[in-house]
């Protein structure tokens, strides 16, 4: 009877444990946390990894699944396109956003993609708060989500650059947050509220840019464990303005006061949005309400870093490594906060980055740089001494050319005659691929054909489309840039991590648009209404 009655008490003790742990995965995450790193190729994943923590980076490939050859599929590479992919589902040709700006031909004018005078600056005195999403055309999912729970999901937008906030969290967000370099501090627009919350107000007090950044920027290590870096003192660095050299360490205390103006250009802005983004999830009780609450963080400084200095400079080393340190805290906080096992993490990018052309040279390698003045001055001369004067091009964003169509006309131009003379001009550069004609896009091989068309929406594009070859940019001959379909600009890392992800690696085909349907699958809610991509099915087994 002993031997039973113990039988009996460790039953009813052991069961109900076993059973609170086989239930102790939530049906829905608290809390799903999308990270982009802006410009991060795929490969800085492990590029920098000998000198990774256990916890950071390190610890989303240990712990999650990382698919590896995910890709960009379309063009322009660039922010406001990426960001806004990632979160719809869709391509520039569907939602809208076709570049960070562009040449609106309803509007007849250079439009940001973000930018809305309608609206009011909330935090400042700067006009940096004109913004919204209105430009978008399609749902996000956040915005499904949202939907999805009759609006009791919290959805929250936070990055240093604004249009990294406002497109992830969609139409009907309950607020995005962006930092005004003039300021130092973070705002919002009128299109979500207007007034700062107390605790935006409270953060924004603290000064933590400033405390941050302190006066220098040097490097986390002795500089000659920075193996994967060229020299410090490269001469095609671009380095910031006032320095003699673009070299460690960066006197930015010197050079700008206050530093909060500059610290987005280090790696200490992307400390302090992650620290912005733990704010915002104890003041706005995100991961603890009855429905699924979304944080999506854009993670700016490593572009602007990777502008200024390239991708294999110190600076952009030691801004990853930094970062490294900065995820693992930011994980801690998470498991602290949210719970293990509670919370949806996904860590993606915007797009990639090219190699400068000089350091690509130096190294026998085939590159260039199409000076920017070729488009603004030669091509304008060119014109005017075939057709005349007149302003014969409106625009040239993205790489695209907008006509004057209406002077054309006027003067009883011959289109194929107007574009016959640019193609030709263009046929002369050095460094072009070829001159597309929008309104016969055949010449075009199916992958180029497919990531073009993927990007062209006929009133936000222009009528040709300039296409230079690999390792080419327009621009100058310092720093760097993305934008095109070239894998250095369109292999971006996914990783994803925590509630019912288990581990592994994924080497199958996936693209951007694939990351929202994905995430709406998970959370058994609707897909964004323009999405094209696919669920990633080994997320689910």
């Amino acid at each position: 009877m002993k031997i039973f009655s113990s039988v009996l008490l460790l039953a009813s003790t052991v069961f109900p444990l076993l059973a609170q742990n086989s239930n102790s995965i939530p049906a829905h995450p608290k809390l799903v946390v999308g990270i982009v790193v802006d410009q991060m190729r795929w490969d800085f994943l492990y590029r920098y990894s000998d000198h990774y923590s256990s916890n950071g980076f390190m610890r989303l490939l240990a712990e999650g699944l990382s698919c590896e050859n995910t890709h960009i599929n379309y063009s322009p590479s660039v922010t406001a396109c990426g960001h806004t992919c990632i979160y719809s589902g869709t391509v520039p040709a569907i939602h809208g956003i076709t570049g960070n700006s562009w040449f609106d031909k309803t509007e007849n004018k250079i439009v940001y993609c973000a930018g809305d005078s309608g609206e009011k600056t909330v935090g400042s005195a700067s006009d940096a708060g004109k913004m919204s999403p209105r430009r978008l055309m399609t749902t996000m999912v956040t915005d499904e989500l949202r939907l999805a729970s009759n609006f009791k999901s919290k959805v929250i937008g936070i990055a240093l650059k604004d249009r990294g906030a406002i497109f992830p969290a969609g139409h009907s967000a309950n607020a995005a947050y962006f930092y005004d370099s003039s300021t130092g501090d973070w705002i919002t627009s009128s299109y979500y509220t207007n007034a700062l919350p107390e605790w935006v107000v409270h953060f924004n007090s603290q000064k933590m840019a400033e405390s941050l950044l302190s006066s220098n920027w040097n490097t986390l290590l002795p500089t000659e464990q920075y193996s994967e870096s060229h020299e410090d003192d490269a001469p095609f660095e671009e380095g910031f303005e006032g320095e003699l050299k673009p070299v460690f360490p960066h006197k930015l205390g010197e050079l700008f006061k206050p530093v909060s103006k500059v610290v987005a250009s280090t790696p200490f802005g992307d400390t302090l949005t992650l620290k912005f983004a733990e704010a915002a999830i104890e003041s706005e009780h995100l991961g603890s309400n009855a429905a699924t609450d979304f944080l999506a963080i854009s993670l700016s400084s490593t572009d602007l870093i990777g502008h200024k200095f390239g991708p294999n400079s110190v600076e952009s080393e030691d801004c990853y490594l930094r970062l490294d340190l900065d995820i693992a805290e930011f994980l801690s906080y998470l498991d602290k906060t949210i719970g293990q096992g509670n919370y949806l993490l996904f860590l993606t990018a915007d797009h990639g980055v090219a190699h400068i052309p000089a350091f690509e040279k130096r190294n026998r390698i085939p590159s260039g740089v199409v000076p920017s003045k070729l488009v603004s001055k030669e091509l304008k001369r060119c014109l005017q001494i075939r057709f005349g004067d007149g302003e014969w091009i409106l625009g040239f964003e993205n790489m695209q050319l907008t006509f004057n169509n209406k002077l054309i006309a006027e003067k009883k131009i011959k289109r194929s005659e107007f574009k016959k003379v640019i193609r030709q001009f263009f046929d002369s550069c050095e460094g072009v691929s070829c001159v597309l004609d929008m309104e016969n896009p055949k010449a075009l091989q199916d992958s180029q054909k497919a990531s073009i068309l993927n990007g062209y929406f006929p009133t936000r594009c222009g009528d040709m489309w300039i296409l230079l070859q690999p390792g080419w940019f327009m621009g100058t001959d310092k720093g760097t840039t993305h934008g095109v379909f070239y894998s250095y600009d369109t292999h971006i890392p996914l990783v994803w991590m925590g509630w019912k992800i288990r581990h592994g690696e994924d080497h199958s085909d996936v693209h951007m648009t694939d990351i929202a349907p994905t995430i709406a699958a998970l959370l058994h809610i609707q897909e964004p209404n323009g999405c094209v991509g696919k669920t990633i099915e080994t997320v689910f087994h």
